[in-house]
C-alpha cells in the first residue's frame, strides 16, 4: 500500500512538470504501470520529439569493436630484472616465512591485486586456477608476453635461407594480371574478399565456370 501511494505521488509530480522542465532536469518519464518504472517516453512525448532512451556513446562502441580483435585478453609485458625480489616482497606482506612452494590460500586475491598493480600486468581469468603457489607467480611473471601475431613475429626472426615469407601478398585479378591473357591456374576458384578492412586493399572477382554443352 505504501509503495502504491509513493508511485501515485511520483506520477502526480511528473504530470505537473512541463516539457521544458523535464528536458532541463533530465528526468525520465515516470509513468508507472502497476509498481514498475518505465524509462521510455510516452506516445505524446514521442510526437513532440522527446525520447528517454540513452544514446550509445561512440567511445563505448569503438572499445567494443577493438576488444574483438586478435589476442584481445593479452597485453605487452616484459619481466623486469628484479621481478623475483618484487614478488617475494609482496608475498612477505601476506604470507609468513614463505618459500616458492608456499600456497597462496586465502591471500591469493590480495596478492594478485598487488602484483597486477606493481607490474601493470594481471593474470588472465583463464589462468587463475593454475596460480596456486608462489612458484606459479614467479613462472607467470617471468615469461614475456607480446600482442604480435605469429606472422608479425616472423619479420624479426632469423628465418632459414630456403624460407621466404611474402607479407604484402598480391591477389590475382584477371584485369590486372594479363601476362597469360587473364587466364588463371584455378579456373573454378573465385577470389572473394569478405573482410571490410581488405576490401579497400584487394579486389575480388567471381570466376565464371565454363560448362560444355553436348
Amino acid at each position: 500500500m505504501a509503495k502504491m501511494t509513493a508511485n501515485l505521488q511520483l506520477r502526480q509530480i511528473f504530470t505537473n512538470l512541463s516539457a521544458q522542465q523535464r528536458e532541463k532536469w533530465l528526468l525520465p518519464s515516470l509513468w508507472l504501470k502497476n509498481t514498475s518504472c518505465v524509462n521510455y517516453a510516452t506516445k505524446a512525448e514521442k510526437k513532440r520529439g522527446l525520447d528517454r532512451r540513452p544514446i550509445p556513446k561512440v567511445e563505448h562502441t569503438m572499445k567494443s569493436i577493438a576488444a574483438k580483435g586478435f589476442l584481445r585478453p593479452t597485453q605487452d609485458y616484459s619481466p623486469p630484472a628484479s621481478f623475483k625480489e618484487d614478488l617475494h616482497q609482496i608475498c612477505s606482506k601476506h604470507l609468513q616465512n614463505h618459500t616458492d612452494d608456499t600456497l597462496l590460500g586465502e591471500k591469493k586475491a590480495a596478492i594478485l591485486i598487488e602484483t597486477a598493480t606493481k607490474f601493470s600486468f594481471s593474470v588472465p581469468n583463464s589462468l587463475l586456477h593454475q596460480v596456486i603457489a608462489v612458484s606459479d607467480l614467479i613462472s607467470f611473471y617471468g615469461q614475456e608476453s607480446s600482442t604480435k601475431t605469429p606472422l608479425d613475429k616472423m619479420k624479426t626472426m632469423d628465418l632459414p635461407p630456403n624460407l621466404h615469407v611474402q607479407y604484402d601478398y598480391v591477389r590475382w585479378h584477371p584485369e590486372t594480371d594479363t601476362q597469360f591473357g587473364g587466364i588463371t591456374a584455378f579456373p573454378e576458384s573465385s577470389t572473394l574478399v569478405t573482410g571490410l578492412k581488405y576490401r579497400e586493399k584487394y579486389r575480388g572477382h567471381k570466376q565464371s565456370v565454363y560448362v560444355p554443352r553436348e
